[in-house]
């Protein structure tokens, strides 16, 4: 089998916040180019509510939704009803070195525990929102990248992350 990384890829503001009315609260067009060069050929698990903010399966990587709502379709995408069954469909279905967690909340929350990487876009403002990345221990994670950014329209600073679990703690 081949080596697989499980990664966490999620915007999120300085006060933790993901999402509002099931959309993102700003618009950062170099996050978006961002999210496509990393996820692109890679499998991406998501939440439904995440699949029905997007709108569609994305092209050029393959779409598992989880969801508690049986019957649940979404075309394009396959469609599962725990993590582990949208791994065992990763594995099975691509030959792909990593596949993306996007989100939301409760999937980032569910699998944070297990993932190898995260890769955060922080956005250095708060925003308002109903949605939060979830709160995890720094020690357990070791920032291997951060890129700072600044848009030129509106000065807004953000910061392109990237943390690697630590693999010097022992056994998860």
């Amino acid at each position: 089998m081949i080596p697989r990384r499980l990664s966490i890829l999620a915007a999120m503001a300085r006060n933790r916040v993901i999402g509002k009315d099931n959309a993102l609260p700003w618009r950062l067009s170099p996050d978006l180019k961002r999210f496509k060069a990393l996820t692109m050929g890679h499998p991406i698990i998501m939440g439904r509510k995440t699949f029905e903010s997007i709108g569609r399966a994305l092209p050029g990587r393959t779409s598992i939704v989880v969801t508690h709502q049986s019957g649940y379709e979404a075309e394009g995408a396959a469609v599962v009803h725990s993590i582990a069954t949208a791994l065992r469909e990763c594995y099975k279905n691509t030959d792909s070195t990593e596949t993306f967690i996007i989100g939301g909340a409760e999937i980032f929350q569910q699998t944070q525990p297990v993932c190898d990487r995260m890769y955060i876009t922080e956005i250095q403002a708060d925003y308002e929102g109903d949605a939060l990345f979830p709160e995890f221990d720094h020690a357990e994670w070791i920032e291997t990248s951060r890129e700072k950014h600044r848009m030129e329209e509106d000065g807004l600073e953000y910061h392109f992350v990237v943390f690697d679990r630590r693999t010097d703690l022992g056994s998860r």
